[in-house]
């Protein structure tokens, strides 16, 4: 049945449609959890690693695979590309918790064409908090970027390897295989050319975090089973080693601001842990934007975003990250972790977390005009449903309700574009269970009147045998 799982098909498939909704919604419904407890999606195919260009596997544009990466060596995969539309690879590590880790350890993730030209290159490490996270690498090749290499239609090589501490490289944390989620897009070209130079920066009154009573929404473990938010503050609770995710449409011209606010631990707790609190955003082609880690010391603490611009198709010329990367309107992803180092010094939680959104500039903007259709579909622009699911604060939106348990351990994976029976209901405004019991209650009336009536014509034919 694919990602959704019904627990049982009863007689007549209202029941199965409406169970099936509510196991949509349900942890049952998760990909199977890595180390960290993070959420593989669970429409993942598997792919093996490549130790050699000949043998590489090949990724396809709209798909999300799930690999590993050994110790030593690189990685190889294959995307087959044609002359021009951009395409977007975002590897995400997932590292063994538990284990010590250095600042430098995480991914180095190329891109090449059949030449041996590097097209582009990243990396992504644990960082200060040197706790176990999953970190997200990314490559492209963008068409029509002016360099005489990687423009042709053809085989393009995915690289992946390793990026080892010395003071870790006998640690189990740096010798052991690490798992991979590996995703491509494609963005198709634009009908006319416009201007190839980044918007002028911007100067703009500083605005500050929404304030106001929190809502309770618990994040998921995974990219696949981010919980959706609009703008407000929501609130859940994340003990050390974990990471939350999350996801907001942002349209074009709208400026995405977020911070993380962990609350503070119990007075008798003392000591200072680096970049305990991690608060990361990602485009819709999960390429990374920004992050922000703080040290938390026991009192509250607030990571916050930089000040992002508005999403535009120009941004993506600019040299900074967190501008470029803000170059196509979509579902943004927010992840929060908190080192696994905290439950050392302020135990083992869990702490509160709050997150505060803000969606700038409410008038939507007409989109770059794309001469066609990007893989995977709706991944570079936000549908009406994305904007009912953010304007509810994710009610109603397969994936908005599929966040886990607290702490993000058990959190769901549901498709953000299924859950059809589950959105029927939400919006009939009728609550998946309510209608279940009520139509199992109908079925029961149902069968007892019939049992009834065959009792009475039973009665009377044995009154009047002759009848």
């Amino acid at each position: 049945m694919g990602r959704y799982r019904a627990s049982a098909v009863v007689r007549g498939g209202v029941v199965a449609a409406v169970a099936g909704a509510l196991v949509a919604g349900s942890p049952a419904s998760a990909g199977a959890a890595g180390p960290g407890g993070y959420g593989f999606d669970p429409a993942g195919r598997a792919l093996s690693a490549a130790a050699t260009t000949s043998a590489a596997g090949l990724l396809e544009p709209g798909g999300t695979y799930r690999s590993t990466l050994p110790a030593e060596g690189r990685t190889y995969y294959r995307l087959a590309l044609d002359a021009t539309s951009t395409a977007y690879v975002a590897v995400t590590a997932v590292p063994p918790s538990g284990a010590e880790a250095a600042v430098t350890d995480g991914i180095r993730v190329a891109v090449q064409d059949a030449d041996g030209h590097y097209c582009s290159t990243d990396t992504a490490s644990v960082g200060a908090a040197r706790s176990p996270r999953p970190v997200t690498a990314w490559g492209t090749r963008e068409a029509g970027d002016g360099r005489p290499a990687c423009q042709d239609a053809g085989t393009y090589y995915v690289v992946v390897e390793r990026l080892r501490s010395s003071s870790s490289s006998s640690s189990s944390f740096s010798s052991s295989a690490w798992e991979l989620e590996l995703t491509a897009a494609v963005e198709a070209p634009l009908k006319e050319t416009g201007p190839t130079t980044a918007p002028g920066t911007e100067t703009s009154a500083s605005v500050p975090p929404l304030a106001g009573p929190a809502r309770k929404r618990p994040g998921g473990n995974g990219f696949a089973g981010a919980a959706v938010v609009g703008q407000g503050v929501w609130s859940d609770t994340l003990t050390p080693g974990r990471t939350l995710f999350y996801k907001v449409p942002v349209d074009w011209g709208q400026r995405l601001s977020v911070t993380a606010e962990l609350g503070s631990a119990p007075d008798d707790a003392s000591g200072l842990v680096a970049g305990a609190l991690g608060l990361s955003l990602y485009n819709p082609a999960r390429v990374p934007v920004d992050d922000a880690p703080v040290s938390y010391g026991g009192s509250q603490k607030t990571a916050a975003l930089d000040d992002l611009p508005p999403v535009r198709y120009r941004n993506r010329y600019a040299v900074h990250d967190e501008v470029s990367g803000m170059r196509f309107a979509g579902t943004y992803y927010l992840a929060v972790h908190l080192s696994e180092r905290v439950a050392e010094r302020f135990g083992a939680g869990p702490f509160d977390l709050t997150l505060r959104v803000r969606v700038g500039g409410a008038e939507r903007q007409p989109g770059p005009g794309y001469a066609g259709d990007s893989i995977p579909a709706d991944t570079f622009r936000v549908t009406d449903e994305e904007r009912r699911a953010a304007a509810l604060g994710g009610g109603g939106f397969a994936g908005g309700v599929t966040g886990g348990a607290s702490g993000g351990a058990d959190a769901g994976g549901a498709d953000a574009r299924g859950g059809t029976a589950m959105k029927a209901l939400a919006a009939g405004g009728i609550g998946a269970g309510t209608l279940l019991l009520a139509v199992l209650g109908g079925w029961t009336l149902v069968a007892r009147r019939r049992a009834g009536s065959a009792a009475a014509q039973t009665r009377a034919s044995a009154q009047n045998p002759t009848a």
